[in-house]
């Protein structure tokens, strides 16, 4: 079976088989993009082409490059392995009509992709993706060219662009970072010094990229045991602040003290975190945007200080479509969009920077995020969020459960009862493979992955704050985001 383009791209393991990423792929692809671009008279323009360090990619890189500049296009190639934010950046500052980032973010160490970006630096979404994939099944005669790769300008660039950003007047703050063995390590600390922030402590074992990511299981600041050492490191100096970057470093995890240890945010507190700190300094009329399968906070701070706030489908190449007036944009899974009029997709480097920027901010008043959290909860609720994510070895089973909560859905999840929603059969822009059940504060979304062969459900327990009592409260949501959670594990299994 061919790839088909999913979340902006192609991904899959590297090999010669049918369904996996390799030269010829790489070259067709983009070929084919090369002739969709035609189309749309925009032959001869700017494309960019970028690359992490995983397997392969240098080679499919120069792949890419050299197809399109056989077909004519002005290729500005990345000079070594960087960022994937920096393509979406390149696309703005060139007004390129195009941009090929060479990656497979978190996915395991087997595995490679093609993600890519259209004019004005928005990641690829529908109808253009399906459009592409026609064009590619055109395809004959595949020409190359070498073309030499560009100089640091466009880095420098953005590290002045992401130096602007903090909204504070203090750098103290003590920073422990990980780069989990990806492209991101070496530009996050130029980053974070460019923007005043140089007491930075990185996890020596993982800083630079290494493409077989060997001392994590899955290289996922998500996943269980990732960041085990990073906190270690961040108890061993006494950092006010944890930061971990996925491989492509368009991810930021934020881990914070709690209690006699540390514990990693969830991208959820982080979203309302980061929302809040940039409504106060926005635009009147200002939107923020997150998505069906993340927490409702985030929209209950935007109304009640007085900003708009949209829900979109799973990920960014809808979130920065979202509207007119955005200014902040996250999804669950620690992807951030910070500063979209110059970066259109996430971006964890310009997100740790902010991180960084709200920890000593709240140090200089005596305050802590731990502390931020409560007195949110304390206004809008606790906010339980979770996930239940299950990898399946056959796709078939995925469409078999799907197909039964359809046709068989629960009518109840941990005592509440629940009406479902089936967005597959939705018109518009929330059409998806999804269910949705909701409840009395409960939120659940079941839906395949779009990148990894999973199946994920989402949910959200509100649970209010009596008295001001957060712990209480606290306690309360998270005994019954158990319950919710086993119910869909027996659920999905």
């Amino acid at each position: 079976m061919n790839l088909r383009f999913g979340t902006a791209g192609l991904r899959g393991p590297v090999g010669d088989r049918p369904g996996c990423i390799n030269v010829g792929v790489v070259e067709r692809t983009t070929a084919g993009l090369a002739q969709w671009l035609r189309d749309r008279c925009l032959g001869g323009g700017t494309v960019v082409v970028g690359r992490d360090a995983r397997h392969g990619s240098e080679e499919f890189a120069r792949a890419a490059a050299e197809v399109l500049t056989a077909e004519g296009f002005a290729v500005t190639v990345l000079p070594r392995p960087l960022p994937t934010p920096l393509v979406a950046f390149a696309v703005r500052r060139l007004g390129a009509v195009a941009g090929v980032q060479i990656t497979a973010s978190h996915n395991p160490p087997a595995d490679n992709g093609y993600k890519v970006y259209l004019s004005g630096g928005a990641p690829l979404a529908a109808p253009a993706d399906r459009e592409i994939e026609d064009a590619i099944g055109r395809v004959g005669q595949i020409r190359r060219q070498p073309v030499s790769p560009a100089d640091d300008t466009l880095l420098d660039d953005y590290l002045e662009r992401v130096a602007t950003l903090p909204y504070g007047d203090r750098r103290d703050v003590r920073i422990a970072l990980t780069a989990l063995h990806g492209v991101g390590g070496e530009t996050a600390v130029a980053a974070l010094r460019a923007a005043g922030f140089t007491d930075i402590h990185t996890v020596a074992s993982q800083f630079l990229p290494n493409p077989d990511f060997p001392t994590v299981t899955f290289p996922n600041p998500e996943e269980p045991g990732a960041t085990d050492t990073l906190l270690a490191l961040a108890a061993e100096v006494d950092a006010d602040v944890a930061i971990a970057l996925d491989p492509d470093a368009d991810r930021c995890a934020v881990g914070v003290p709690a209690g006699d240890g540390w514990r990693m945010l969830t991208g959820d507190e982080t979203g309302a975190l980061l929302g809040q700190r940039i409504l106060q300094h926005a635009p009147d009329g200002a939107l923020v945007a997150t998505t069906i399968v993340s927490s409702t906070l985030l929209g209950k701070i935007a109304s009640a200080r007085g900003f708009r706030s949209a829900r979109t489908l799973t990920g960014f190449k809808w979130l920065v479509r979202a509207g007119d007036g955005l200014v902040y944009a996250y999804e669950e899974a620690v992807g951030h969009c910070v500063d979209p009029d110059v970066v259109r997709d996430k971006d964890g480097i310009s997100a740790a920077v902010l991180v960084a920027d709200l920890v000593a901010d709240l140090a200089g008043s005596g305050r802590t995020v731990q502390g931020v959290l409560d007195e949110l909860a304390v206004e809008f609720g606790v906010h339980a969020t979770g996930q239940v994510s299950i990898r399946f070895d056959n796709l078939g089973d995925i469409a078999r459960i799907m197909a039964r909560l359809r046709t068989d859905p629960p009518t109840e999840i941990a005592g509440i009862p629940v009406e479902a929603t089936d967005l597959g059969r939705s018109r518009g822009a929330m059409h998806t493979d999804a269910v949705v059940f909701t409840g009395r504060d409960l939120l659940v979304t079941v839906r395949p992955s779009g990148t990894e062969p999973k199946l994920k459900c989402y949910f959200e327990v509100v649970e209010a704050v009596p008295a001001g009592d957060v712990a209480a409260a606290r306690a309360t949501a998270f005994v019954r985001a158990g319950l919710v959670r086993r119910q869909l594990e027996d659920a999905v299994t």
